[in-house]
């Protein structure tokens, strides 16, 4: 109880992207909710024999250490090496305080994910970078506005994990992406 109680903080950790319809930042429970929704709708465009149950696991754990590390917008000039020690000490207290059973095997599943070696995980790290342009494309772009984001960045930092766990994701977003930018460049 003492890790689901600690669970429920992650609904107070605020995002930088908005809700789809731009009224407020999504917090990063929601966020982590709706990627499980996402693992299970697109599930068919997960390449090879991706586990869509284990992605689903995956993607509901990812988040948690933002109780302790806080979100770090992805557009933003951060100190990478920072934030993984951060995280990494938050994984072990939050994670510490399941059963030692538990503890081992949901550790086991944050670090699969965070490491983006295993086609699971490399779908699910997809996932995570293709919510936030869907959710961006459908406010207007709120927060690439507000995060000063270019059309070079948000390839770099999103679309190549993408284009690595779900390039049938990646093709039908790029575009999108692509035409929202063009349309926000002087000619």
């Amino acid at each position: 109880m003492a890790f689901l109680n600690e669970a429920c903080r992650l609904k107070s950790v605020t995002r930088a992207t908005t809700l789809c319809d731009a009224s407020r930042p999504e917090n990063s429970a929601e966020h982590s909710w709706h990627l499980a929704l996402y693992a299970l709708v697109l599930g068919e465009h997960a390449p090879g024999d991706v586990d869509i149950a284990r992605v689903i696991r995956m993607l509901l754990l990812h988040d948690l250490v933002e109780i302790d590390a806080g979100d770090n917008p992805i557009y933003g000039q951060i100190d990478h090496a920072a934030v993984a020690a951060r995280e990494q000490e938050a994984a072990d207290r939050i994670f510490g305080l399941l059963p030692s059973d538990q503890a081992a095997d949901l550790r086991a599943l944050w670090d699969e994910f965070e490491a983006a070696e295993s086609a699971d995980a490399q779908f699910a790290k997809a996932l995570d970078r293709f919510q936030p342009p869907n959710q961006n494309l459908a406010s207007g772009g709120v927060s690439w506005l507000e995060h000063n984001a270019t059309l070079d960045k948000v390839e770099t930092r999103v679309g190549a994990p993408i284009a690595r766990g779900a390039p049938a994701l990646w093709d039908w977003i790029a575009p999108r992406i692509r035409t929202w930018f063009a349309a926000r460049t002087p000619h």
